[in-house]
């Protein structure tokens, strides 16, 4: 996994990684890069529209087709909120489609976000974060995209030399939770979905859904990719689990 371009990391011949950010209190989660003969099928969509063009600028400097596709593994805004600058057809479970056309409704800005902050201030860490993020872009330029698409319990996407299998986990964190296959490639994006509830709606001694971590990591695949750290091998991701 050594082969990167600034801010992009090879995982496999056809899959990449744009990381998290290392500062948790920043919120950014990272962004899967699949790549296929004609075109990439992205796996989140960035939490910004400006992180979405770095990203998409560092796809042209790794000499990487242009985007073809995206995925959503959940409706959380650190994944989705990029979404507009990549212009492309977006596939999500039904429950992230809900979820999505509601948060759409909202007339997100910085007063609205600063009312929330104040009214709730178990907040004040994620609404925080979405200040940060849109301070580039400003507010009038965030538009929401809800998924074109959408399956239920498992669904593929084929590009050319490579296919992706979408599977619905739910799980703590969000009920829309997917996960996002490449059985060519031994790699699974697995999301946020075994990780705690958001902190505004976690109860006291809530944590993260190891039997679910476990579930997925005793799959077929080498690599498991999280939202929020770096890639793992099997044996890493099992260590990590106690297993």
């Amino acid at each position: 996994m050594a082969e990167a371009v600034p801010g992009l990391v090879r995982i496999t011949d056809r899959v990449w990684w744009w990381p998290h950010h290392p500062d948790p209190d920043r919120v950014q989660a990272g962004v899967g890069v699949i790549a296929g003969d004609d075109g990439c099928l992205l796996v989140d969509a960035g939490h910004s529209p400006a992180l979405a063009r770095r990203i998409a600028g560092a796809l042209g400097g790794a000499g990487l087709p242009k985007a073809r596709a995206l995925v959503y593994t959940h409706h959380h805004w650190d994944h989705v909120w990029g979404a507009q600058e990549w212009a492309v057809p977006v596939t999500a479970h039904e429950l992230t489609a809900e979820a999505l056309r509601a948060e759409a409704e909202k007339p997100w800005s910085e007063a609205y976000v600063r009312a929330g902050m104040a009214r709730d201030p178990r907040l004040v860490p994620s609404y925080t974060a979405r200040l940060r993020a849109m301070a580039e872009d400003g507010w009038d330029s965030l538009r929401i995209v809800p998924p074109a698409e959408t399956f239920t319990g498992r669904h593929e996407i084929r590009l050319g030399g490579v296919t992706a299998e979408l599977r619905h986990v739910g799980g703590g964190h969000a009920a829309d939770s997917t996960v996002v296959g490449v059985p060519s490639e031994g790699v699974l994006f697995v999301g946020d979905c075994y990780y705690p509830p958001p902190y505004h709606l976690r109860e006291e001694g809530a944590g993260p859904d190891l039997a679910l971590a476990r579930e997925l990591v005793g799959g077929e695949y080498e690599w498991y990719v999280e939202s929020h750290e770096a890639p793992r091998r099997r044996k890493e991701a099992e260590a990590a689990l106690g297993g």
